[in-house]
């Protein structure tokens, strides 16, 4: 039986894009650490940010809610815990960035031009879903909680247990309203299109109105709309948005091939 003579060609390009993917991850990982390290620095004024939406609290400004930590390692793992999180927003827009470097060689140049887009939305995206949930539902829920007995228990907050709360309801706001985004990105490598999308709405609204139900748990709609009816209008824009991007039609774009396939 005789070797391949193309076998070692064949797997020298998977070979490349590993070594290619490997070096994107560590320089990201880098970016994170930086940011973290930065985040790091400003870890009380970060915690005092997350405790601003217990003013919402009749209780808290009464001076009836404690805010405390009961382990020995609580405030150093909870620092790590908030650095991390702000630095990985700080680090956000570079990491998109060797995400694009990693997968730009694989499109056409017409597709390359929308790096910087695809980058700054990505990032604003992710931010102005979380100061949207800060700003707009975060003290309203937060308020409703604490006063949901009308002060006849007295809440003792544990602080890691708090803010971890809060860090994953801000992470859940980021990451949906990049939803226009992901359309794009579905769009392009062929996974979905406007037309799916479109006949999809209803499915989309039923997934958005239980999503928005579980992420506010306050019996009251109007938190639950202040959820469901932004990230339904990113989900039209992620519509337009498809539309807008999708795959031009294999006859027109046949002469033209990436530098490099993934």
């Amino acid at each position: 039986m005789t070797a391949d003579p193309n076998a070692n060609l064949k797997s020298a390009p998977l070979f490349d894009h590993l070594d290619e993917l490997r070096k994107r991850i560590v320089i990201s990982v880098i970016f994170l650490a930086v940011g973290l390290v930065v985040a790091f620095q400003y870890r009380v004024q970060l915690i005092d940010l997350t405790k601003v939406p217990l003013n919402a609290s009749e209780q808290y400004r009464a001076g009836d809610v404690a805010v405390v930590t009961q382990g020995l390692t609580d405030q150093f793992v909870l620092s790590l815990n908030i650095s991390f999180w702000a630095g990985f927003a700080l680090a956000l827009p570079f990491i998109l960035s060797q995400v694009w470097a990693f997968i730009a060689p694989g499109l056409y140049d017409h597709e390359r031009r929308w790096a910087l887009p695809f980058i700054i939305g990505a990032g604003f995206s992710f931010m102005g879903g979380a100061v949207f949930g800060y700003y707009l539902v975060l003290p309203t829920m937060v308020g409703f909680l604490l006063d949901f007995l009308a002060g006849s228990v007295t809440p003792l907050l544990n602080l890691r247990d708090y803010i971890g709360t809060v860090t994953t309801f801000l992470i859940a706001f980021g990451l949906s309203f990049e939803l226009p985004i992901l359309s794009v990105i579905l769009t392009r490598i062929g996974i979905v299109n406007h037309t799916m999308l479109r006949k999809g709405w209803r499915v989309a609204l039923i997934v958005i109105m239980i999503f928005a139900a579980v992420i506010t748990p306050t019996p009251d709609p109007t938190s639950m709309l202040m959820v469901a009816v932004p990230l339904y209008v990113l989900y039209e824009l992620g519509v337009i948005l498809s539309r807008a991007f999708r795959l031009p039609p294999i006859e027109d774009s046949a002469d033209e091939t990436p530098a490099l396939g993934l």
